[in-house]
């Protein structure tokens, strides 16, 4: 369990339990204070759909890309939480949202200038980035990956940066067909977290949990992954003086980790081994990170 790996010329494996290489991410559930504005923002211009929605014992709707009914978002209303300040909340950085090719990505870029939205924009050298922000301020990354064949290594890290987006160049690769909503293949890529302290993100993330560290040197950042992936998990101290995010406040819920069922078991072993807490309800384990963050551990549906 959990041994499946591919050598690599990076990164740094934990020395108990290793999440394996098929490790991927599953839906990101936001608390957010007024469901049909969050909905207008999410299909408008997100451009994911409603999948399913619910509204006796609690406002709930599900979001997925065109073509697949695979859930990426789930959103969850409670009226009068509070929109996440400009320096943030321990809790969500932002969750990002990985486009199939580079040609979905910048039909999405245009789609945005026709739609008068703003958004920030970086190249991080494994990946080509859009930023954003929903109604409630919860923080949206939308990219495209380079081939991992282009990616590069120093010092047993992987090579990121923020750089110059090359807005042009990335337009062009859209060529003339117009933004139809998030494409199939669409999925959850990574998600980055505002935490208090990176050896105890570390500690967690890496030592219990079983995620791969690949870059460690870029200015109060962590990143980890499995299976050589760049990231699926960023963490960093650039808000460490905030409090946590609370049931008042507009909010990440949780995230899922996509393991095979024997990983689910193995990964909650390797959490319990090191003194930390699983929950386990309904057949599904969950875990929280020291700031509360829930990460929910799941098998393929």
């Amino acid at each position: 369990m959990g041994v499946t790996t591919t050598p690599r010329d990076y990164g740094i494996a934990p020395e108990g339990y290793r999440l394996p290489d098929t490790t991927r991410l599953g839906r990101v559930k936001l608390q957010v204070a007024d469901l049909e504005r969050s909905l207008a923002y999410y299909t408008q211009v997100l451009g994911l759909r409603v999948l399913d929605r619910r509204d006796e014992g609690g406002r709930v709707a599900r979001l997925a890309p065109n073509g697949e009914d695979v859930v990426l978002v789930e959103l969850v209303e409670k009226r009068g939480v509070q929109p996440s300040p400009e320096r943030g909340r321990l809790g969500l950085y932002h969750f990002a949202i990985l486009l199939p090719d580079r040609g979905s990505l910048g039909r999405f870029l245009r789609h945005l200038g026709e739609s008068n939205v703003r958004a920030g924009m970086a190249d991080h050298l494994v990946s080509e980035a859009i930023y954003l922000e929903d109604p409630d301020g919860l923080g949206i990354e939308v990219y495209a990956d380079r081939p991992r064949s282009a990616w590069r290594s120093e010092g047993r890290q992987l090579v990121m940066a923020t750089e110059h987006l090359d807005v042009g160049d990335l337009l062009r690769a859209g060529g003339a067909e117009p933004w139809s909503g998030m494409p199939r293949g669409t999925v959850i890529g990574h998600v980055h977290l505002f935490v208090g302290d990176l050896a105890r993100a570390s500690s967690f993330y890496h030592d219990a949990l079983g995620f791969e560290k690949v870059v460690w040197n870029y200015p109060g950042a962590l990143f980890l992954s499995a299976g050589g992936y760049h990231h699926h998990l960023g963490t960093n101290t650039w808000a460490r003086h905030a409090k946590p995010a609370t049931d008042d406040d507009a909010r990440l819920l949780e995230w899922e980790i996509v393991l095979p069922a024997e990983d689910v078991t193995a990964a909650a072993a390797s959490v319990e081994r090191k003194g930390m807490t699983v929950e386990r309800e309904g057949g599904g384990v969950a875990v929280r990170d020291p700031w509360g963050t829930r990460v929910r551990l799941v098998a393929p549906g």
